[in-house]
């Protein structure tokens, strides 16, 4: 007998397998091993699969997901970015208002990348701007750990990830002025990188992504603003990229991506990538480790 449409598995019960999967990730377990009756199965080179018949929406999410639920327990970080912006590349006004770029159906998949992930960076400016609360309220699952990168120890101790108590929450800065920050926030909100602020005034975010590894946070997820995303492409820490382009044009606004030029069409990346629609707003999710300059031409 052919199943009806009410009895199709959907989003709402495809969404506690994700939290499983990352919970068994976070605990360096094996991947479990379902029965022939399960709704999940596990193959070592093809990843996680579903199983059975669902309906159309959760298997979009779930192709949308699957590159972070396939993440390796051992080996390096690995990074996820997430921009949302206008048709004309903004990801704000001048004045710095983002609220809000995009719909609700993008705020949702923004906090399920929260849920999914061990940590959540932002950048100063962003944190300053928003006063983000970095949490996964909309939608079922444990805070990751917020991450607040501060080199210049700009940001307010009064901002609710430093006061609010809902999640773990870090400042970063350079180990030189860990005890400096540790009397702003309190020792245990500060993580002092040896080597994270050069010279010149750059952030070595290797170094960044190493010291967090270390702490056991290793599904890293880069929200934003566009300098702070930028600086992680630049550098080549992402791994992939979600860029949620909104049916707005903001005009003379904060641009999002700003990376270095290139000096011809045959030097830009061109990282693969796949579409999915959420609401009016559409999502690219970019393989930015698949990138390659174009060929030239003959």
């Amino acid at each position: 007998m052919m199943p009806t449409q009410s009895s199709i598995p959907g989003v709402d019960a495809l969404w506690p397998l994700c939290l499983d999967i990352v919970a068994q990730r976070r605990a360096r377990a094996a991947p479990q091993q379902w029965d022939a009756g399960s709704p999940l199965a596990w193959d070592a080179s093809q990843g996680f699969a579903l199983r059975g018949v669902w309906d159309a929406d959760a298997v979009e999410l779930f192709d949308l997901l699957k590159p972070l639920l396939d993440r390796p327990r051992e080996g390096r970080p690995w990074l996820i970015g997430q921009l949302g912006q206008s048709l004309d590349g903004c990801v704000a006004t001048h004045g710095g208002d983002s609220n809000y770029v995009n719909g609700r159906e993008v705020l949702v998949h923004l906090h399920r990348l929260r849920a999914l992930s061990d940590a959540v960076i932002v950048g100063a400016g962003t944190a300053a701007i928003d006063n983000p609360q970095l949490t996964t309220r909309h939608v079922a699952g444990a805070h990751p750990v917020r991450v607040l990168l501060d080199p210049e120890l700009s940001l307010s101790p009064t901002l609710r990830a430093f006061s609010d108590s809902e999640a773990a929450t870090l400042l970063v800065c350079d180990a030189a002025r860990a005890v400096e920050a540790a009397e702003r926030v309190g020792a245990h909100q500060v993580l002092g990188v040896r080597g994270l602020t050069g010279a010149d005034g750059s952030l070595n975010l290797h170094a960044l992504t190493a010291a967090l590894e270390a702490r056991g946070l290793r599904v890293l997820f880069v929200e934003g603003g566009g300098v702070t995303v930028s600086r992680f492409i630049a550098q080549g820490c992402l791994d992939r990229l979600h860029l949620s382009i909104a049916p707005v044009i903001i005009g003379a606004g904060r641009p999002g991506l700003q990376l270095p030029r290139s000096a011809a069409m045959r030097d830009c990346m061109r990282p693969s990538g796949r579409i999915f629609h959420m609401g009016a707003d559409v999502l690219w999710d970019l393989d930015l480790r698949a990138a390659q300059p174009a060929a030239p031409r003959s």
